[in-house]
């Protein structure tokens, strides 16, 4: 009797957990995928760069870099007379954009995180960025 109690308990357990893992992996997908605004189309960025376009909503003129062509810690701006109102971070590390095309913290400032950033809209003109270590 002891033997079949104990063996229908770690059956259920068993099965309990089986029917979690479904539902955890269902998570974990949804909270990697980029949250994206109604109406939104994300635009293309490859793993390990970071985009940055030129009008909202993923459209316009689009800015690549990679860290390869970067200064880690160093105040990245972009091209004479460009700025950007969207951007994509998948560099994988941190990464800070400035309304100034030297970093000066007197503008306006914003952070994103490595692991696939998305964001359509930046509340100012992007005109320079720092690569961050993790």
């Amino acid at each position: 009797m002891r033997t079949t109690v104990t063996r229908t308990t770690l059956l259920a357990a068993a099965l309990a957990v089986t029917a979690l893992v479904p539902q955890a992996l269902a998570h974990d997908r949804a909270a990697a995928a980029p949250e994206r605004p109604p109406g939104v189309a994300l635009g293309t960025c490859e793993a390990g760069r970071l985009c940055l376009w030129k009008k909202p909503d993923f459209t316009g003129a689009r800015h690549t870099f990679e860290l390869s062509g970067v200064d880690i810690e160093s105040c990245t701006p972009l091209p004479e007379g460009a700025d950007a109102q969207s951007l994509a971070n998948r560099t994988g590390r941190p990464v800070t954009t400035y309304q100034s095309a030297e970093c000066a913290e007197t503008g306006e400032f914003e952070t994103y995180p490595g692991g696939g950033t998305w964001a359509p809209r930046s509340p100012y003109q992007v005109r320079a960025f720092k690569i961050w270590e993790n």
